[in-house]
């Protein structure tokens, strides 16, 4: 597929995604934790900036070189793709900054709480602006409510998945993450309806030169493979009984996920003299 070509990108929304994701989850339970877990979700939360980090380095890949990225911060409220890397900077630094903070013991619980939801919320600004940039009116595959479906659903599948593997083994937690495997089968089943969808509304785009359907010749073998793997995961997250089981879990996803992103890629078409059906 001509998606592989943009592994980096795969690997930058996916992770990204993922992360913001179990982000969230986070901020909802760590409320009110012991020394003990406070110190067990540090170590958790530094797992999730080494994978935001990995994105970012693969999204400069993508680029080129770091000064391209630099340079494409010039048309912050102009340009999409500034714009989601600026959000994606300021939710890494935020991010950052409250687990170094917290690693030093040197919030208070209001702060705590107030920087942890500020943060979250960047998360969510920058999710958006990295939805928005896909949206563009030359490239009809991508430009529908079927990409912000695919990138929202990965935030709550990959975030599912990552933060299950990431907080549930914390020996000290007083918090239960029971609705997590739910949300996640719940999301799984949405982005199914979405497959099928886009399936179907792939036979009514076309250009003078090309149908999409034709971009992604194998489009429900690679749908398949992606919700076997996608059930193999979430099986994990419900019948998992030690770490080792929600790591494989939240692994399988990202891979699932990565699958359903490179689908994403090689569907993208310029419209030329394109006839939405």
């Amino acid at each position: 597929m001509n998606g592989l070509h943009e592994l980096p990108l795969v690997i930058f929304t996916v992770l990204a995604q993922s992360v913001v994701g179990a982000w969230l989850i986070f901020c909802v339970i760590a409320n009110n934790q012991s020394q003990s877990s406070r110190r067990y979700l540090n170590k958790a939360l530094l797992v999730l900036l080494i994978l935001l980090g990995i994105g970012f380095i693969a999204s400069i890949l993508h680029l080129g070189t770091p000064i391209r990225a630099f340079n494409s911060l010039n048309r912050v409220g102009e340009s999409m793709l500034s714009n989601e890397i600026a959000s994606g900077a300021v939710f890494f630094a935020f991010a950052g900054i409250y687990w170094l903070l917290s690693l030093l013991n040197k919030l208070s619980e209001p702060m705590d709480r107030f920087l942890r939801i500020l943060t979250a919320l960047c998360g969510l600004v920058f999710m958006y602006m990295m939805n928005n940039v896909y949206h563009i009116d030359t490239v009809p595959t991508w430009n529908s409510s079927l990409t912000s479906w695919q990138f929202y659903l990965t935030i709550v599948i990959g975030g599912c998945a990552l933060g299950y593997a990431l907080w549930q083994p914390n020996p000290h937690k007083s918090y239960v993450l029971r609705y997590s495997p739910k949300l996640y089968l719940f999301a799984v089943f949405l982005a199914m309806i979405v497959a099928i969808y886009q399936g179907m509304e792939l036979n009514h785009i076309t250009t003078s030169v090309q149908q999409a359907t034709a971009l992604v010749p194998h489009y429900a073998v690679w749908q398949i493979s992606r919700f076997s793997l996608l059930a193999i995961g979430g099986g994990l997250l419900y019948v998992g009984k030690n770490t080792m089981h929600w790591y494989l879990s939240a692994v399988i996803v990202l891979v699932a996920e990565m699958i359903g992103r490179i689908i994403f890629y090689s569907l993208h078409m310029t419209a030329g003299m394109a006839v939405g059906g």
